[in-house]
């Protein structure tokens, strides 16, 4: 079964890699591109708005495919989304070519999840989630840091090579090792998105959004944040970054084994509360190195500690549309990301980069009573889901 697991989250950590890895190498693909590093920028943002918009559809329209089949899909398509960025020669073709990585990126990681979830016993179902997700938090802490020296020792194709080559093992291991898993009921899309009509739901999406806007507000900018800790070191920055990413794996791999055990509501509710103390002491710990350290680490923690539970607690309201609802919640987070830059903006021009955290720390609070709600309706059993139809 782990053999399995371990699979998946290899296909993860490529999709996580290739999230997070060209915020690494922005100046070089800007340099070879001609154009400023805010248009470069728009490469983070097309990839996260491609997944953000395109895995509920692709979650709805695919749902009569093997789930074998669409995970093979997905890490192909990723595979060739950045192959064409390495070798496409202008701006707008290479901006295009993020979409489609973006798009692979849409068709694997929530099928990876629901598939996770269907490979295990449900009191282990909270462990298998972390493994799967641990790809995505090992990925901040490991592959976008070893894309990022590939693309400065080699160039910043190498880097986009690194991660297709990531993606194309991940598919060989998954043809190789993975059982044929059955797909979904063969049911019109109005009823695949009923789950949308569950306030449940919308309030447990509603709290993904709000909690990941605050955590990656102060990550989006964290060079400037944190310039006082590092001295303006790139090494010193990167170092807090694997920090982050340390703890990030730390906290989803635990959130797994403690959602088997404890009911998800506690397990958000403190991870979310911790981090928000963590954010409202950041203009003081954000100064000196020794604190920051500490303060990264715990934001890495409890930041990734929600993201099991929340997927845990939408399969458990709804186990009959659980790749439509996990591929809700991954459009949710990246929604998020793709959000943070704006939203990191407007809180440096309020409050300045080294109290940025404050404004953070304002969505962290909004996504603690948006879980309440979540909480309150499903133990009222309000918004109750519509059961599919074949």
């Amino acid at each position: 079964m782990y053999s399995r697991l371990l699979i998946l989250t290899l296909g993860t950590f490529s999709v996580g890699t290739d999230s997070f890895v060209i915020a690494g190498i922005l100046p070089e693909i800007s340099r070879t591109l001609g154009v400023s590093i805010s248009a470069t920028g728009l490469l983070i943002t097309v990839f996260a708005l491609s997944y953000a918009v395109l895995s509920p559809v692709v979650a709805a329209t695919t749902a009569h495919w093997p789930r074998k089949r669409l995970l093979l899909g997905g890490l192909v398509v990723l595979a060739i989304g950045n192959v064409l960025t390495a070798v496409l020669p202008s701006y707008g073709p290479v901006l295009a070519s993020r979409a489609v990585a973006g798009l692979g990126a849409a068709m694997f990681t929530p099928t990876a999840s629901a598939t996770a979830a269907s490979l295990v016993p449900p009191e282990k179902r909270g462990r298998a989630l972390a493994v799967v997700m641990a790809g995505l938090s090992g990925a901040t802490a490991l592959g976008a840091p070893l894309g990022t020296v590939i693309g400065s020792e080699v160039n910043w194709q190498a880097t986009l090579w690194f991660v297709a080559v990531l993606a194309v093992l991940g598919a060989v291991g998954i043809g190789v090792l993975l059982p044929a898993v059955p797909p979904a009921p063969a049911i019109g899309l109005r009823r695949r998105m009923a789950p949308l009509k569950d306030a449940r739901i919308g309030f447990t999406l509603l709290t993904t959004v709000l909690v990941f806007t605050g955590l990656y507000t102060n990550y989006s900018f964290v060079a400037e944040s944190y310039d006082r800790a590092t001295g303006g070191s790139g090494t010193v920055l990167a170092a807090l970054l694997f920090v982050w990413g340390l703890g990030a794996t730390v906290g989803n791999l635990g959130a797994g084994r403690l959602t088997d055990k404890a009911d998800p509501r506690w397990i958000i509710a403190t991870a979310v509360t911790v981090a928000a103390v963590d954010f409202a002491l950041m203009p003081l710990t954000n100064r000196h190195l020794a604190t920051a350290v500490v303060a990264v680490f715990v934001w890495g923690v409890c930041g990734w500690a929600s993201l099991v539970p929340l997927q845990h607690r939408l399969i458990t309201v709804n186990p009959a549309h659980a790749t439509l609802t996990i591929g809700l919640n991954a459009a949710a987070t990246y929604l998020a990301v793709s959000a943070s830059g704006l939203t990191g903006a407007a809180g440096i021009a309020l409050l300045g980069a080294h109290r940025l955290s404050l404004f953070g720390l304002g969505f962290l609070v909004l996504g603690l009573l948006s879980s309440a709600v979540a909480t309150r309706l499903i133990r009222r059993g309000a918004g109750r889901a519509v059961a599919p139809q074949t």
